[in-house]
C-alpha cells in the first residue's frame, strides 16, 4: 500500500532515498552528464529543473540551493549552469536511452543539460590565462629546482675541499 508517498521510492528509507537523489544531481552538475537507471533520471529530473529555474534569479537564489545542495555545486549552477538557460522557459535536461544493463535488465538512460557550455572570448581569454599562469609556475618550479641543485653543489665543492683541507694537515 502506498500511503500517500509521492514519487519514486526505490525501496529506500527517506534519508537513503533524499542522500541518493542530492548525490545523483551533485554528479550531474559536476559532470554535466551521467549515466543512470531511468526511473533515477525521471525522479531527479523535476528536482534539477527547480533548482535551475531558481538558480536562473541570481545571488538571492543561493541561499535557498545552500539548503539543498553543496557549496561548490551552488557555484557551479549559478555561475556556470544557469546562464546557458536565461532565455529558455523550461526543460533545461534531456534523457537519452541507452538500452538495458547486462546484469540485471534495467533500463539505462544519459541525462545530461539541453544546452553545452558557453564557449565566449571571456571563456577563451579565461583558459588562455590558466594557461599562461600554469607555464609560469612550471618556469618557477625548475628555477627553484636549478637554484637548489647549485646549492648542493657548492656545498659539496665546500665538503671536498674541506676533506682535502683536513687530510693536507693530519699530514703536516
Amino acid at each position: 500500500m502506498r500511503k500517500m508517498v509521492f514519487g519514486r521510492r526505490f525501496k529506500k528509507n527517506t534519508k537513503q532515498r533524499k542522500a541518493l537523489f542530492k548525490s545523483l544531481m551533485g554528479a550531474l552538475i559536476s559532470y554535466e552528464k551521467i549515466k543512470t537507471t531511468e526511473a533515477k533520471a525521471k525522479a531527479i529530473k523535476a528536482e534539477i529543473e527547480k533548482y535551475v529555474t531558481k538558480a536562473k534569479k541570481g545571488d538571492q537564489a543561493k541561499y535557498y540551493l545552500l539548503q539543498h545542495l553543496d557549496g561548490k555545486m551552488v557555484d557551479k549552477l549559478v555561475g556556470d549552469i544557469a546562464p546557458r538557460f536565461i532565455g529558455r522557459p523550461g526543460g533545461y535536461t534531456r534523457i537519452l536511452k541507452l538500452g538495458k544493463r547486462l546484469k540485471d535488465n534495467a533500463d539505462m538512460v544519459l541525462i545530461e543539460w539541453v544546452e553545452g557550455p558557453i564557449k565566449t572570448q571571456n571563456s577563451k581569454l579565461k583558459v588562455q590565462n590558466e594557461d599562461k599562469k600554469k607555464e609560469e609556475k612550471e618556469e618557477k618550479t625548475k628555477a627553484e629546482a636549478a637554484v637548489k641543485t647549485d646549492k648542493k653543489e657548492k656545498k659539496v665543492k665546500k665538503d671536498y675541499k674541506n676533506e682535502k683541507a683536513d687530510k693536507t694537515d693530519k699530514k703536516k
